[in-house]
């Protein structure tokens, strides 16, 4: 079921991330961390879209993990790349090349090989105040880091930074839900008597705030890569340290875990840096691929009606 329901939001991010995407390329720079670039998102429709289909996501990621490890669900997140890809070429009608494939099939190796060598289990254990203290303060001081660095160099930098601080801002809102299902099944009245609701709220807000700028600062390529490869690591680590997973021990079984992860990170690079995924055209810059794609969603015929 947690593993159904993963595949499910990842699906639904991929459309969310083309839909805002296309609703923040047109805002200025000068918006960047800024509200008016929420302001310019919220006036497309198409991002407005976007925005009920993230919520939709995070209620089918909500649900994964109450029945799943966190270190099990986050992982199967960065199958969205795959999904975008089915997205690209059903919708968009975008031929797949081999460089697409190639990823796709190193992204499956990789994901598969790391639940084989890991088999995560447990992650029922809810956190002490004092564990979410030192996590708390972790976190947000390398996410303060991140978005200092993100607001200065080149572009792919600074989209790099940005993604970076979102994926670490989702997966600390990942663990802020893992631990509000748990008190969900001790009785509602739980909840809302933990500090973990609140702050749910506030890393919800962030990472959609950094989410459009990690899209808007630069090329897709940059920010997808930090995003879809850093969420799935912190969440691993943020399971075995505050909610107790367990993970295969031993020197073998962590060479192989070890090893999974760098596959499909790999994986997960080649299909950021692949121009019909970022985009971009070959020199790095936002090409025609979601420039154009507003154009191509509208000239597209109906979903049933494709053969």
């Amino acid at each position: 079921m947690a593993f159904l329901l993963a595949a499910l939001a990842a699906f639904t991010n991929a459309i969310t991330s083309v839909l805002q995407r296309i609703g923040v390329e047109s805002a200025p720079e000068s918006s960047t961390m800024r509200p008016s670039l929420i302001a310019h998102a919220v006036k497309q429709g198409i991002w407005l879209i976007g925005f009920a289909l993230m919520l939709v996501q995070f209620g089918l990621q909500a649900t994964a993990l109450k029945f799943g490890q966190l270190s099990t669900v986050q992982p199967v997140l960065t199958t969205e790349l795959l999904f975008l890809l089915l997205v690209l070429a059903v919708w968009f009608r975008y031929r797949l090349g081999a460089r697409e494939w190639l990823g796709a099939v190193t992204v499956v190796v990789g994901l598969g090989g790391f639940f084989l060598a890991a088999r995560p289990h447990g992650g029922q254990v809810l956190p002490s105040d004092a564990e979410w203290l030192v996590a708390s303060i972790v976190l947000l001081s390398v996410i303060t880091i991140c978005i200092v660095a993100a607001m200065r160099g080149p572009r792919w930098w600074r989209a790099a930074a940005f993604g970076a601080a979102t994926a670490i801002t989702a997966a600390f809102g990942a663990a802020l839900t893992k631990a509000i299902t748990g008190y969900i099944s001790q009785g509602w009245d739980q909840v809302f008597t933990h500090f973990e609701p609140y702050m749910l709220a506030v890393t919800g807000l962030g990472t959609v705030f950094l989410l459009q700028n990690a899209l808007h600062a630069g090329p897709i390529t940059a920010s997808r890569t930090t995003l879809v490869t850093m969420n799935p690591l912190v969440s691993i680590v943020l399971g075995v340290t505050l909610f107790g997973d367990v993970l295969r021990s031993g020197a073998l079984w962590i060479s192989l875990e070890v090893l999974a992860l760098a596959v499909l990170v790999t994986g997960v690079v080649v299909l950021t840096r692949s121009p019909l995924v970022a985009g971009a055209d070959d020199d790095g810059t936002d090409g025609e691929m979601l420039g154009g794609a507003r154009g191509r969603m509208m000239a597209a015929p109906p979903i049933e009606a494709m053969p």
